[in-house]
């Protein structure tokens, strides 16, 4: 091969160059065409970004809508962004605001944000409220007061099953609603009905002693 290139290089050389000559055009050629298919490619990108741009969300996410909430039995409008979560709500945006669900992880791990909805146990951290109208919501402070506290509320009183209470409200929540489906638990499945609950002080003997 390498004898055929010289074999060639030599006719050029005889030819006056014309063999460098060609292969310059061909590189030049290939260089120009490499040059004008990154400048489409590049082109080919801005016009999807635009569109992408043009043919995007609604404009109103960006603002806030007018929602209307059944929380513990009353009808609460409030005006949020379509972003935000049912906890973020409850805590910030209501008058007056609901407290009991706590902001601790925000990410739907520890289960201190619990509520009902639709009468069933939800991290509120990881609801949207938009996603939240039409269904019952239930928080700590729609299953008792302290005044009239419910039984599990009274039961963590007279176990002392609390510490610090940020994860109080999720474990009462949490515990009320298992027993409306199972009155008469046993331990094993008390700790099963709240194992998406996770106390950071260790009260766990107490609270299953309720």
């Amino acid at each position: 091969m390498a004898d055929d290139f010289n074999e060639d290089k030599e006719k050029s050389d005889a030819a006056g160059g014309s063999y460098d000559a060609s292969r310059r055009r061909f590189l030049k050629g290939v260089g120009i065409a490499g040059a004008g298919a990154a400048f489409a490619d590049h082109l080919l990108a801005d016009t999807k970004a635009a569109e992408a741009q043009a043919n995007g969300p609604p404009s109103f996410v960006a603002g806030t809508v007018e929602i209307v909430l059944e929380i513990n039995g009353q009808k609460r409008s409030v005006r949020v962004e379509p972003r935000t979560t049912l906890l973020n709500t409850l805590r910030n945006h209501l008058d007056p605001p609901l407290t009991g669900p706590k902001l601790v992880c925000d990410m739907g791990t520890c289960g201190a944000c619990t509520v009902l909805l639709a009468d069933q146990p939800v991290y509120s951290c990881l609801v949207l409220a938009v996603d939240a109208v039409g269904k019952k919501i239930i928080t700590v402070e729609g299953l008792g007061s302290a005044e009239k506290p419910n039984p599990v509320q009274n039961a963590f009183v007279d176990k002392d099953a609390l510490m610090c209470g940020f994860c109080t409200p999720g474990f009462v929540t949490t515990i009320s609603a298992y027993l409306k489906k199972n009155s008469n638990p046993t331990l094993q499945d008390v700790r099963e009905a709240c194992k998406g609950n996770f106390c950071r002080c260790g009260t766990y003997p107490r609270v299953f002693e309720v």
